[in-house]
C-alpha cells in the first residue's frame, strides 16, 4: 500500500532512490542539495535500505565514485547543486561517454560570483550540452516519482545516458507538500533490477574508457546522439508506463495547460509552473485565451511537441530563469529554434527573471504575457524583468 507523507523535494527524491533499490549512492553536502543524501543515510541507518554510502571529499569524486559503480553494473545515485555541479563538469562527460546510466539530482542553485545559496537554474543549464538527459520538475511528487521514471529511462537499452532531475532550490527542496510515496512491490513491478549489456567483469575481460580517433570519435558521439533521440519516445513511454501503474502522469516531454483554443501562452520550466497554472486560470476566468506550456525535457530538446503545442498562437513569452551571457535564456532561444520555418510563427518575447532566487508573483508572470500579447517578439539579448 502507498502512504501519504508530507515531504519536500529533498525527501521526495531520497525515497525514489531507496523505492528504486540503488545500491551505491556517492555523498557530499552542498546547499541547497544536503538534505537528499542525508535522508538516505538515515535510510540506512534505520536498515530502511541497504547500499553503499561513499563519503567523498568532493563533486569530481562523488561523479568518479557513481561512474566505477555503473560500469560494475550497480544501480547508483548522487546529488549536487550549484559550485558542486560546475566542479563536476569534467566527469559529467566521462559518464555521458561512457553511456552509464546513472541518476544525478541537480538542486538548482545561483552560481558564483556573487556567491548566494539562493535558487535559479543557471548551474544545470550550463551542463546542457554534457550529454545528459536533463528533466526539470514542478512538484515534491513529480520529483519522487521522475526519479522512478529516470532510472528506467537512463537504463533503458535503446538510450543508456545519465540522466539530471533538476528541481528549484528552496521552492521545491525545502518546501513541504503531501506526497504518495509508492509501494515498494509496486516500484518493483515497474523498475526491474539493473542488467547492464556491457559490463566490468572479470570472468569476461573487456576494455572501458578507451581511446579514439578520427572517425571512430564521431561515430561514437553519433552514437550518443541518436540514443537522445532515442530518449524523447522513451521519456514518453516511461510516464505512460508510470501512469498505468500508479495513475499519475506528467506529460512525458512537455505538458500543455490550457492550450484549447489559446491565442497567447507563457512556456517555462521548473517550480514556477505552480504559479503560472494559478494565472493562467485567473486570465482565462476573465475571458482571456491564455494558455500554458510546461517544458519537462530541457534536453532532449522537445522541438515536434513545442513546435505543435505553439502552431497557430499570435504570441509567446518564454520565461528563463538562466541568462546565455551575450545572447538571451537558453529556453527562448531554443523555443525560437523550434519555430523555425513553421508558416506564421507566434512572436516570441523571452523575459529572464528569477535569478538569485528573486521572486516571481503571479503579477510578474501576467505582465509577461501582457507584453507579449502586445505582438512584440523579443531582441536578442534577452530581456531582465524584476530588478
Amino acid at each position: 500500500m502507498s502512504e501519504r507523507k508530507f515531504l519536500h523535494a529533498n525527501a521526495a527524491i531520497a525515497y525514489g532512490v531507496r523505492l528504486a533499490r540503488a545500491s551505491v549512492v556517492a555523498a557530499y553536502p552542498i546547499t541547497p542539495q544536503t538534505s537528499i543524501v542525508e535522508k538516505i543515510a538515515s535510510f540506512l541507518a534505520e536498515g530502511a535500505m541497504d547500499a553503499e554510502y561513499i563519503k567523498v571529499e568532493s563533486e569530481h569524486s562523488a561523479l568518479a565514485a557513481c561512474l566505477g559503480a555503473c560500469a560494475v553494473g550497480s544501480r547508483a545515485f548522487t546529488a549536487t547543486s550549484s559550485q558542486g555541479l560546475e566542479f563536476m563538469h569534467e566527469m559529467l562527460a566521462y559518464v555521458s561517454g561512457g553511456r552509464y546510466p546513472l541518476v544525478l539530482a541537480a538542486v538548482n542553485r545561483s552560481v558564483a560570483l556573487p556567491w548566494s545559496i539562493w535558487g535559479d537554474q543557471q548551474d544545470s543549464i550550463q551542463q546542457r550540452d554534457t550529454g545528459w538527459i536533463q528533466l526539470y520538475l514542478e512538484t515534491a511528487q513529480e520529483a519522487l516519482d521522475t526519479t522512478l521514471q529516470a532510472y528506467r529511462l537512463a537504463e533503458d537499452d535503446r538510450v543508456l545516458t545519465p540522466v539530471m532531475i533538476c528541481v528549484d532550490g528552496f521552492l521545491l527542496s525545502h518546501t513541504e507538500e503531501v506526497v504518495e510515496v509508492p509501494d515498494q512491490a509496486a516500484v518493483d513491478a515497474f523498475l526491474p533490477p539493473l542488467d547492464l549489456p556491457f559490463k566490468l567483469d572479470v570472468e569476461r575481460p573487456a576494455t572501458q574508457g578507451m581511446g579514439a580517433f578520427g572517425q571512430q570519435y564521431a561515430r561514437w558521439r553519433a552514437e550518443q546522439q541518436r540514443a537522445m533521440q532515442s530518449a524523447r519516445a522513451v521519456i514518453g513511454e516511461a510516464d505512460a508506463a508510470f501512469a498505468a501503474a500508479f495513475g499519475r502522469s506528467y506529460g512525458g516531454l512537455i505538458e500543455p495547460y490550457r492550450m484549447e483554443g489559446a491565442e497567447v501562452a507563457l512556456l517555462a520550466m521548473g517550480g514556477v509552473i505552480g504559479t503560472a497554472r494559478d494565472v493562467v486560470d485567473e486570465m482565462r476566468a476573465a475571458g482571456r485565451a491564455v494558455g500554458l506550456v510546461k517544458v519537462r525535457a530541457y534536453r532532449p530538446f522537445p522541438h515536434e511537441e513545442v513546435r505543435a503545442a505553439l502552431r497557430g498562437l499570435r504570441a509567446v513569452a518564454v520565461v528563463d530563469r538562466d541568462c546565455s551571457f551575450g545572447y538571451e535564456g537558453a529556453l527562448c532561444t531554443d523555443v525560437k529554434a523550434a519555430l523555425y520555418g513553421l508558416p506564421h510563427p507566434p512572436a516570441v518575447r523571452g523575459f529572464i527573471a528569477g535569478l538569485g532566487g528573486s521572486d516571481m508573483p503571479p503579477e510578474m508572470l501576467q505582465e509577461m504575457i501582457d507584453r507579449a500579447a502586445a505582438g512584440e517578439a523579443s531582441e536578442a539579448e534577452g530581456e531582465f524583468v524584476g530588478i
